[in-house]
Parts: C-alpha cells; sequence; structure tokens
C-alpha cells in the first residue's frame, strides 16, 4: 500500500483554499506523518448491492466545484436527501448549504477522511478533487499533492472500508502519439500535462486497487463539460463556457484557442447521468474498469456559428494562448465510447444544437437574443 509522505513546508505553503472548476477543490497540504494502511493480500472484497429500501451513503469530495453540486442534487433525488454527503474545504454558498449533508473534508488528512467513512457508514464514494490542465501546468507541486497524494488516500480508504469508487478520468489522459479521431478506450497514453499524467495514474491505480483488492473502481473519462452555472476554473476546453456568459454580457468573446480546434465536448447533465449510470451498472456487466463516454465534438469557429443564432453580433476573435493550444493539440478530436454504449447502454442526449440552447434557456434573455428571437 502507498504510504503518505511529510510532503514539508515549501509544499504545503503553494496550497490555497480555492475552487478550480470540473469538480475540483484545491486543498491544503498538511504535514502528514508516515501511517502505512494496510489491507491484507488475501482480503476478499466484492460490490455492494442496493434493494430499493436500502440506498447507498455516498461522501462526494471536491463538491463545490464544476460537478459536485449537481452531482449531489440528481443522487439526493435518487437516493434521498440524507444519504448524500457534500465535502469540501470551502464555505459553500447558503443554497448548498441548507440544501443537504456537508462537510469540511480534507483529501489530504488521511485520518479525518477515514473517519467520515466511518461515522457515516459510506458505501460509495465520488472522488473530484483534481485541479484542471492549465492550472496544473502552473503549479505543478500543488497539482501533484491534490492529484496523486490525495488520491492514494482516498484508494486506501476505499479499499478498507469495501467503498463502491468513482474517479473521473479526461480527455487530458491522452497526449499527441495516442490516436485523435476516434480515440479508442485502449491505446497509447502519453500525456504531457501533469494533470493528464496524474489522471493516468489515477487509472492504472484504480485498476490495479480493483484486481489486487477486489476494490469496486469505476472510472469515465470525461470529455470537456459545458454548464451554466458554475464559471470557467482553468480548463483548457472552458473557452465553450466563457462563450456564452461574454456573448450575453458584452455580445465579444475573444477565444484562445484556434478556430479549427476540434474537441469532444459534452452538457453537464448528460456527463451526470452518464456518472450515475456507471455506479449502478451491474459488476458482471462491465467489461473493463475505465470508459471513454462521448456526446459531441465540435470547434470554436463551429461553436460560434451556432451562438450567432441567438447572439447575431457576436465579434469573434482569436488570441491563442500557447500553452492551452499545445494542450488542445495533443487531446483527442473524437471519443470512441462504444464499449460503453454496448456494455451498459450509455446513450447522450444533447448534441451541439440543443447545448446551445439549453445554455441560452438556463442564463436567461437579454435584448440581443430576443431581438434574435
Amino acid at each position: 500500500m502507498p504510504i503518505v509522505r511529510n510532503l514539508g513546508r515549501a509544499a504545503s505553503q503553494l496550497l490555497q483554499s480555492s475552487g478550480c472548476g470540473c469538480g475540483v477543490s484545491v486543498v491544503p497540504v498538511r504535514c502528514i506523518g508516515v501511517s502505512p494502511r494496510q489491507v491484507a493480500s488475501d482480503a476478499s472484497f466484492h460490490s455492494v448491492t442496493f434493494s430499493e429500501s436500502d440506498h447507498p451513503r455516498v461522501l462526494i469530495t471536491g463538491g463545490l466545484g464544476q460537478l459536485g453540486v449537481g452531482l449531489a442534487k440528481l443522487l439526493r433525488k435518487r437516493f434521498g436527501k440524507n444519504n448524500v454527503i457534500l465535502s469540501d474545504i470551502r464555505k459553500p454558498a447558503d443554497s448548498v448549504f441548507y440544501s443537504g449533508p456537508f462537510i469540511f473534508a480534507d483529501i489530504l488528512d488521511y485520518k479525518n477522511l477515514r473517519e467520515i467513512v466511518v461515522n457515516n457508514r459510506i458505501t460509495w464514494l465520488f472522488h473530484y478533487s483534481a485541479l484542471l490542465s492549465a492550472v496544473g501546468e502552473a503549479n505543478v507541486p500543488l497539482a501533484r499533492a491534490v492529484n496523486i497524494t490525495g488520491l492514494h488516500n482516498i484508494l486506501d480508504i476505499a479499499a478498507e472500508h469495501n467503498l463502491r469508487l468513482f474517479v473521473p478520468s479526461t480527455i487530458g489522459a491522452f497526449g499527441p502519439t495516442s490516436p485523435r479521431d476516434p480515440t479508442p478506450d485502449l491505446c497509447i497514453q502519453r500525456p504531457r500535462t501533469i494533470y493528464g499524467v496524474s489522471k493516468v495514474h489515477a487509472e492504472l491505480m484504480g485498476e490495479y486497487y480493483h484486481y489486487r483488492y477486489g476494490l469496486d473502481f469505476r472510472c469515465l473519462r470525461y470529455p470537456g463539460i459545458i454548464s451554466a452555472d458554475s464559471q470557467p476554473g482553468g480548463g483548457t476546453t472552458d473557452y465553450a463556457v466563457k462563450i456564452f456568459h461574454d456573448a450575453m454580457k458584452t455580445g465579444k468573446f475573444k477565444c484562445y484557442l484556434r478556430p479549427d480546434t476540434r474537441l469532444p465536448m459534452m452538457y453537464i447533465d448528460d456527463c451526470l447521468k452518464a456518472t450515475l449510470e456507471i455506479m449502478e451498472a451491474p459488476a458482471e456487466a462491465l467489461t473493463m474498469r475505465t470508459y471513454n463516454i462521448s456526446a459531441m465534438s465540435f470547434t470554436p469557429e463551429e461553436l460560434a456559428q451556432e451562438v450567432q443564432k441567438y447572439v447575431p453580433e457576436l465579434e469573434m476573435t482569436y488570441n491563442v494562448d500557447q500553452v492551452r493550444q499545445a494542450i488542445a493539440d495533443s487531446w483527442p478530436m473524437n471519443f470512441d465510447d462504444s464499449n460503453a454504449r454496448r456494455d451498459w447502454g450509455w446513450k447522450h442526449d444533447y448534441d451541439l444544437p440543443e447545448l446551445v440552447t439549453t445554455m441560452f434557456s438556463y442564463l436567461g434573455s437579454d435584448s440581443r437574443i430576443a431581438q434574435a428571437n
């Protein structure tokens, strides 16, 4: 089993309590003493099956990022409000705090995490704490601490307490030598960002814990996730969220990627639906532990053309950020998610026209949109 090492004062000073989008929560490093956790090599774990009256007890880490609050809402509707605990290290908005159980949870504090799991009889854990691509490149020590050390804590606790564990992965888990159009589930993965490296690490460690200790590990590689109720958080695909806000506020948008940069994308409702479906899928139906999921794929130019149907006067300009462009150029253009569609019936609901309509409906209308309609 991995051992949590003392990360030291220098690393600790790098960490700040802030959210980074896409289910991300930045956590402060504390000087954690060496504390090996052992799981017997011959331990026998199994997937927990729940009847309609015996719902899972859920913990979501990094819950104040782009995905956590929406996932909590979906799971509470299905399993009951008090069966889903949202956690983060930041103070939640009143609307979040009063919508259901919320607790402080630092993924680098192993003892505290263990107490939370034991005291609340947790059976499912969704681990969303991570740093995104652009933010991670700006602070590699922070990304390494949060994305890798935090994951090790989660894996050990999940194995020890027989949890069903979900850890999201990403298009960033692939690199320039991976096939890009389409990108299959199994192929060469040589990412060139700390974010991507940490996600490949998570995929392989989760699969290893599954085969070595019987951990019920499940993982989806998310494309770029688009939602109206969160602000961009430092990801390479965040332009596809910001364009809607800028179109409504100013009628102008400056994109940091080239107009022909094609990337796989997904509306948040599809993402959350897929996450619940993979967790509820029978273990015997899963032929792998990490799946691609896809919905649509478009370029900034194609997105702008669709947005201009609502805001005809939108001025789209380009100021390419070489760091983000290099990241995007190493990522898949299209995902092959045929295994997910075959094994557990994955099917998306939103294509590009539906996405744009839904985003503007959610954000509301102003004079420009009203005139266009």
